[in-house]
C-alpha cells in the first residue's frame, strides 16, 4: 500500500470508531481526518438528539475535515452504528464529498445491530461500492483486542484488485 496514499476519515462520539480508525490508519500508514460534529453530542441528551438526528438522516456541521479526498487513492471511513445508521458527521462528510471520493472502504463499530444496513446507507451516500468492510462489536473494542480483524480488513485493502479473488 505504500505507493498508494490513502486517508482514513471517522467520527467518534465515545472514542471506540477513533481506536479502530487510529489502528487501520498506522497499520496502512495513511493520513487521517478526525471528524467533529460541531452540535453538542455528548451526555445522555446528545446520545439521544444523535440517534434521532441519525434515524431522520439529517445533516450536521463537521469540523475536523483537513484534506481534500480527491487527492488520495483510497479513502477508509468510520462511523459508529448509531439508531441503525451511520452518524450524522459521516453522512455529512459523504454528502458534501461524493464527488470528490476514489475507491472506498468502510468500517464501523456498534454495539448490536444495523451492521449490513448501515453498510448500505454508507455505500448509497457515497455511490461506491467498498473494497472491503470491517465491523467490530463496541465491547470487543473496549476490551478486547480487535488487531486481528482490524489486520485481515488492512490485509483486504492493500491486495491488488483481482488477488485472493476467483476469476469471472
Amino acid at each position: 500500500m505504500s505507493e498508494r496514499r490513502c486517508l482514513v476519515v471517522f467520527y467518534s462520539r465515545t472514542g471506540n470508531t477513533r481506536r479502530v480508525g487510529v489502528e487501520v490508519a498506522r497499520q496502512l500508514g495513511c493520513t487521517v481526518d478526525d471528524l467533529t460534529d460541531v452540535k453538542p453530542r455528548g451526555g445522555m441528551l446528545g446520545f439521544v438528539k444523535g440517534g434521532i438526528d441519525a434515524a431522520r438522516k439529517r445533516l450536521t456541521q463537521v469540523a475536523g475535515v483537513g484534506h481534500d479526498p480527491g487527492e488520495f487513492d483510497l479513502v477508509v471511513i468510520g462511523t459508529p452504528v448509531w439508531a441503525g445508521t451511520m452518524a450524522p458527521a459521516v453522512r455529512t462528510y459523504l454528502a458534501e464529498r461524493k464527488d470528490r471520493l476514489p475507491e472506498v472502504a468502510f468500517f464501523l463499530t456498534t454495539r448490536s445491530t444495523g451492521v449490513e444496513k448501515t453498510f448500505r446507507h454508507m455505500e448509497e451516500a457515497c455511490g461506491k461500492r467498498p473494497k472491503a468492510t470491517l465491523d467490530l462489536r463496541e465491547r470487543d473494542v473496549r476490551k478486547g483486542d480487535p488487531s486481528e480483524a482490524i489486520g485481515a480488513f488492512v490485509a483486504a485493502l492493500s491486495a491488488e484488485p483481482n488477488e485472493g479473488r476467483p476469476a469471472p
